[in-house]
């Protein structure tokens, strides 16, 4: 290969990089290591992390009192007491306790009227079921996904990993960065100086710029103005370590070596840059890895590592650095908050329609996941009563704007498979994303029509006709939108393994416990239409008004002995490893505006959903038909 060098050209920085890394391109690679999640701060997953256990563990209590089962106190009134037996029709309970069958409902301390009898109470209002229940799974279901690939981890990621089982984790190996200072007028710290000589500091500052920038340093003694010696040291750095960063010396002068011993060594690919102060840079690659020549001037040497190194570290980091800050964003649903109290309210970010949507996430001061969501903080000021949907609010980002304006905004019905895509866009398509928000397919589709959802995932079945979504898209929109086909997936009652209450169809439920989805959710919308179909009524159902708003949190309930049974997905069964017994195949689509098409993020959702990548994940999960994918369907709507 010929040997280059372009010093006294004054390549500009960017051209200079640019040429640099593409010279680098074929030899450094990213690699990976399985460390300790409790040392993982700053560190990048590999690939997707799910959860081994949920969060909570199980059914617990989130209140201190007691706990009853709700169907006893429904009479409970001012009027007429309800009187509660410690041992005989409730039980104390204090926060975080199991709340086991029979009972399903706390009632907290407070609104306990107490007796002569300190094992007897009185109370004056009802309990609704699982009122002040944390239900397993509330936060964290055994099989979803963590973090994705490509995850930057930070303090409150680390938590809910080892929340969820996790206590290992694979990430990027962080690059091995030896530091060599040279000149034989350089002295050590600590010794006094004499006239000619120079305390040696540059090194330093490099060993803590290249920990900054999540690699490892290793700062070698001093080599004085000697040429054979400056090979032998250079040569020796390079073979123990990734990349090798050489202090001063870099210039033109009589006993600046090192441009020289690069050349001998391998090639040096740019020697000088269009940057002042710090124009003598030099830039090779010796036995395939970078060595970078750094000027000696402490000025000079810290732009030369600002401008050239960090963009090598990059490529072993596999990263693009973007800052992030605040942003001005609309918000998607009305918040209510307390005067007593500064909020601050965990939001998915998206940009819709050339504006930025905020939509909320969970609230609660459980919900870790929703910080590992969350993609800022929406803070509502104290002595305001909340915010309006609709209105402007500022927004601590936790991620950069580009990564934010090229993230897919998908918000509706539940699927695992939004995870298998959000894990596999970034991947396929470098610096594109997806964020899901699971409201239930009516919720999303009231999103899109707003212009606050990209996408809207539906699974919608006319009762009438038969046919899933398109009735209920040219009904609630008035002017045309895209029916993009996904998948037919299996519907079904999840059960305990073995199935143990020997549930066979729809008409065995009543007398059971069982577990719904949220209002609005097509699952549920399904089950009412076969609670019709087999002659019941949601009264004679325990558990009807009973809502999770997820098939893994449905799974999870079951598993947990939560529930008897609940209408969800194969692949949630499967991920659970619960019994299923299928009623079946629905169909799951997504609901977009054709002019969303033009975006080069949601062309990536639309390559990724039909991949064969995605594909084979589905397979995995079980309980999915894809022929079909990515058929798209014009619905004109309402005139």
């Amino acid at each position: 290969m010929e040997k280059r060098n372009l010093y006294l050209n004054n390549i500009p920085a960017e051209e200079a990089v640019e040429i640099y890394r593409k010279a680098l391109k074929e030899s450094v690679d990213v690699s990976y290591e399985r460390i300790p999640v409790t040392e993982a701060l700053n560190r990048v997953t590999r690939s997707a992390v799910y959860a081994k256990y949920c969060s909570p563990l199980y059914n617990s209590a989130a209140m201190d009192g007691v706990a009853v089962r709700a169907d006893i106190t429904n009479h409970a009134s001012e009027r007429e007491a309800v009187e509660l037996v410690i041992g005989e029709n409730c039980r104390l309970i204090d926060t975080g306790d199991p709340v086991r069958p029979p009972y399903n409902a706390v009632i907290m301390a407070e609104d306990l009227v107490e007796t002569t009898d300190p094992d007897r109470f009185r109370i004056l209002a009802s309990a609704a079921p699982w009122q002040h229940v944390r239900p397993i799974g509330e936060d964290i279901v055994a099989g979803e996904m963590i973090l994705p690939g490509g995850h930057r981890i930070r303090p409150v990621d680390i938590g809910v990993l080892l929340a969820g089982g996790i206590l290992q984790v694979e990430v990027i190996r962080r690059p091995q960065v030896a530091v060599i200072p040279t000149g034989s007028e350089i002295i050590e710290p600590g010794r006094e100086p004499r006239e000619g000589e120079i305390i040696e500091s540059n090194s330093r500052m490099f060993e803590n710029l290249v920990t900054e920038q999540e690699g490892l340093p290793h700062r070698l003694p001093p080599v004085p103005d000697d040429y054979g010696l400056l090979r032998q040291t250079v040569l020796k750095a390079v073979r123990e370590h990734d990349m090798v960063l050489v202090n001063a010396g870099s210039s033109a002068g009589t006993e600046d070596y090192t441009v020289h011993v690069l050349r001998e060594l391998g090639q040096v690919i740019v020697h000088g840059v269009a940057v002042k102060p710090g124009k003598p840079v030099i830039l090779a690659v010796v036995e395939g890895k970078p060595v970078i020549g750094l000027p000696g001037y402490p000025v000079s040497a810290f732009i030369g590592f600002q401008n050239f190194v960090i963009p090598v570290m990059d490529l072993y980091l596999d990263r693009d650095r973007q800052p992030a800050g605040c942003a001005e964003a609309v918000l998607s649903r009305r918040l209510i908050s307390s005067l007593k109290y500064k909020e601050y309210v965990r939001v998915k970010m998206g940009k819709v329609d050339e504006k930025l949507i905020a939509a909320p996430l969970a609230r609660g001061a459980g919900a870790a996941m929703s910080l590992v969501r969350a993609d800022g903080f929406c803070i509502i000021g104290q002595n305001r009563e909340g915010v309006e949907a609709g209105e402007t609010v500022e927004v601590e980002l936790f991620r950069s704007l580009s990564e934010i304006e090229h993230t897919v905004m998908v918000i509706g019905s539940h699927d695992l498979l939004l995870d298998v895509l959000a894990d596999l866009m970034p991947s396929l398509h470098p610096h594109m994303f997806l964020s899901s928000t699971h409201v239930g397919s009516m919720g999303g589709l009231m999103a899109l029509r707003r212009g606050e959802a990209h996408v809207a995932p539906v699974h919608l079945l006319d009762q009438k006709t038969g046919i899933y979504n398109i009735s209920y898209l040219e009904e609630l929109f008035h002017e045309p939108v895209l029916l993009v086909k996904g998948v037919k997936r299996i519907q079904g009652l999840i059960v305990k393994k073995g199935n143990p209450r020997n549930i066979k169809e729809i008409r065995d439920l009543p007398g059971l416990r069982y577990v719904n989805r949220q209002r609005g959710a097509g699952t549920r919308i399904l089950f009412d239409y076969l609670l019709s179909e087999n002659g019941l009524v949601p009264e004679e159902i325990e558990g009807y008004t009973y809502e999770a708003s997820t098939h893994m949190a449905v799974a999870a309930l079951v598993s947990s002995d939560g529930a008897d049974a609940g209408m969800g997905i194969q692949s949630a069964a499967k991920a659970m490893d619960l019994d299923f017994l299928p009623i079946g195949a629905e169909e799951y689509d997504f609901a977009l505006y054709p002019k969303s098409l033009e975006l080069p993020h949601i062309q990536a959702f639309l390559d990724v959903l039909q991949s064969r990548e995605f594909r084979m994940k589905l397979e995995e999960l079980g309980g999915y038909d894809t022929s079909g994918i990515g058929e798209q369907i014009l619905i004109h709507g309402l005139c």
